[in-house]
């Protein structure tokens, strides 16, 4: 685990008149993004930082660079895909015209030219949006203390070629463990372990990793118990998700844990073959009724932690190891949730590395 690093100001800029106004560790954020919702989302996550203070949100290219010249923010979280200007020109018109706003790109581009493209403008960080309930806040974050940060789910096997330009490796927020890096040709995956610290916790996440690919207009798969899943429901409908309507139209599917491990369980290990055959048929489902040229499906459970939980540490690490084939073969977002008790904590910490050891990512929360 990395060391914590002590904390330091996001900004350090010379004090303003204007900083005496509003206090001078008050981080001025300019929103854009053609998608309200998704919008509406960003706002979410960056209020979890008090430093951070939204002035303004833009929903096309052209907006965006007048009000970047008008207000001066200190950081520009901004998409690609805009209309009447797209993000990367826009970008290149606001550093002339607003030089001290830092750039922070959160797109649905996952492609290694467009993330070399974006940071080779100075922008200090490039996020996909379907990561974007788990990197955004962190990426801010780097970029407000001068560090770049490049975020999972690119569609390369090696990120190393998208961060060519003057760009430091990639920076993860102090709860978040860095794991090897994917060896030369291998597909990125993207399969990350949550640790929270009570059930409460879970389903924050999980609320913001669903919203996040909603608004990317990804189907998300969610593999929980009932009360979770009913939880979750109200969560989201409370945000203004129209949750009803997404499961209706097939880009929102909860399943039931018990149920979904029962399908592919057999003394009391994951059968490899059901298991495989099971999860296959479902995301080909899924990819049917998803109307685009490259369907991403994102999906969030607790199958394995549920495993764990009932003391079968084993069957959960076997599970999570298919998990991870899945999500080698790419276009699927996973992010498993565990809620660990002090004994898994303490006494069983050969499980949690072997656990941690099948993600590509591993957060603390």
């Amino acid at each position: 685990m990395q060391e914590k690093p002590r904390s330091t100001p996001m900004f350090s800029p010379e004090p303003t008149s204007a900083d005496d106004e509003r206090g001078a560790s008050s981080i001025r954020v300019l929103i854009v993004d053609d998608y309200e919702p998704f919008r509406r989302f960003v706002c979410s996550a960056l209020k979890r930082n008090p430093q951070l203070q939204i002035v303004s949100q833009a929903s096309d290219g052209l907006e965006a660079v007048q009000k970047a010249e008008a207000l001066q923010p200190d950081l520009i979280v901004l998409d690609i895909g805009l209309p009447k200007l797209n993000g990367i020109e826009a970008a290149r018109r606001i550093q002339k015209l607003s030089p001290r706003s830092k750039i922070v790109f959160v797109s649905q581009e996952s492609s290694a030219e467009i993330v070399q493209e974006a940071l080779s403008l100075g922008a200090f960080g490039y996020v996909v949006k379907t990561h974007a309930a788990t990197e955004l806040l962190a990426a801010v974050e780097a970029a407000g203390q001068g560090r770049h940060y490049v975020g999972g789910g690119l569609s390369t096997g090696d990120c190393s070629e998208a961060t060519k330009a003057p760009i430091p490796e990639r920076v993860r927020q102090p709860e978040l463990l860095s794991l090897p890096a994917p060896r030369k040709n291998e597909i990125r995956r993207s399969h990350a372990v949550q640790f929270y610290s009570d059930d409460a916790s879970l389903l924050l996440g999980f609320t913001g990793f669903i919203e996040a690919a909603l608004s990317a207009e990804n189907v998300v798969i969610v593999v929980a118990t009932e009360p979770h899943r009913n939880a979750l429901f109200q969560r989201l409908r409370a945000n203004g998700v129209n949750i009803g309507a997404a499961i209706e139209q097939g880009k929102y599917i909860p399943l039931d844990v018990n149920d979904t491990l029962a399908a592919f369980m057999g003394n009391d290990l994951p059968d490899p073959v059901r298991f495989r055959k099971i999860v296959g048929d479902l995301l080909a489902g899924v990819a049917k009724g998803v109307k685009s040229s490259d369907p991403r499906i994102a999906a969030c459970g607790e199958c394995a932690p549920t495993l764990w939980a009932q003391g079968k540490a084993e069957a959960a690490v076997q599970l999570e190891h298919l998990w991870d084939e899945i999500a080698r073969s790419g276009n699927i977002n996973i992010l498993c949730g565990y809620v660990l008790n002090s004994f898994q904590r303490n006494q069983e910490s050969n499980v949690y590395e072997r656990i941690c050891a099948e993600h590509s990512a591993v957060c603390l929360s």
